[in-house]
């Protein structure tokens, strides 16, 4: 049960965006349980993640690699949904769905939460949406630590490998900007702006949503420098955002990281703003 205040408003007035969707995607996801890398959950939120953009007229690109963990090597697949544009740019936007290593956590809003929020994306934009850029949703494997974040480069497997994919392929000088959701369901969500990520985009997101009145949710306050999928491009020159809500969320990496957390509302917010951003882009990068 939703609670009352919690219910996302019609998409027809968050820019098309439909908040309750992305909540349901989300219960979906939940509901294979713990997604670590190469375990059997996983699996099944792979196949679900690609049914669901491929049944959404998506083009669909995946990248089933390996990754040298301290816990050995391991399979892991980056899938990204591509909707076309006119022109040879591309907007990227970034989500993982993977969750820790850690007994019964289901990471509803770490992992749960942006991935519902992509999909409901991946729905928008592959069923007609076009711009002078594609927009591409990669959803990311292997973001989390199998071990410990801080030794070894345990982290963020995924969009590293991707980030290396597309500079090898000449992809990653198409990219015009990227915007990485990650845990952007709480209730009472907060998002503070990160600086890690790009000064200018950092501005265009933030006056977006003072735009949209959402001040309340996209707050002036920083957070300290986020660690996460997007630096793998800021490192390699690309513009890049994360928008998330980490250091207000009391039930990160914990067992009650659960579905009752996660509010249609705040998907609605959050998507709304991802969704007037990238028409800023288009519009900016025409």
């Amino acid at each position: 049960m939703i609670a009352q205040g919690e219910q996302a408003p019609p998409a027809s007035q968050t820019g098309g965006f439909d908040g309750q969707k992305a909540y349901d995607f989300t219960a979906k996801l939940v509901a294979f349980g713990p997604r670590p890398p190469a375990s059997d959950a996983i699996h099944r939120t792979q196949d679900y993640i690609l049914s669901e953009v491929k049944g959404f007229g998506c083009e669909v690109d995946t990248d089933d690699f390996h990754a040298s963990t301290p816990i050995g090597d391991l399979a892991m697949k980056n899938i990204i949904a591509k909707a076309p544009g006119t022109g040879q740019g591309v907007i990227l936007l970034l989500t993982h769905y993977d969750t820790a290593r850690l007994d019964n956590f289901v990471g509803a809003v770490d992992g749960g939460s942006s991935t519902g929020l992509m999909l409901e994306m991946a729905r928008d934009y592959c069923g007609g949406k076009k711009g002078p850029n594609a927009v591409w949703m990669a959803f990311l494997d292997g973001e989390e630590a199998l071990v410990d974040w801080n030794t070894n480069n345990d982290n963020t497997y995924g969009s590293r490998e991707l980030a290396a994919r597309m500079a090898i392929s000449g992809d990653l000088k198409r990219v015009r900007a990227v915007i990485l959701a990650d845990m952007v369901g709480p209730k009472d969500l907060k998002i503070r702006k990160d600086p890690n990520s790009t000064p200018w985009l950092n501005t265009l997101v933030w006056k977006t949503a003072d735009r949209l009145g959402y001040t309340k949710y996209f707050v002036l306050d920083p957070t300290g420098g986020i660690e996460d999928d997007h630096q793998a491009f800021t490192r390699r020159g690309v513009a890049a955002i994360d928008i998330i809500d980490l250091a207000d969320y009391p039930y990160w990496h914990q067992p009650t990281d659960t579905m009752d957390k996660v509010s249609p509302k705040s998907l609605a917010v959050v998507g709304h703003v991802i969704v007037e951003t990238i028409s800023e882009l288009q519009q900016k990068f025409h």
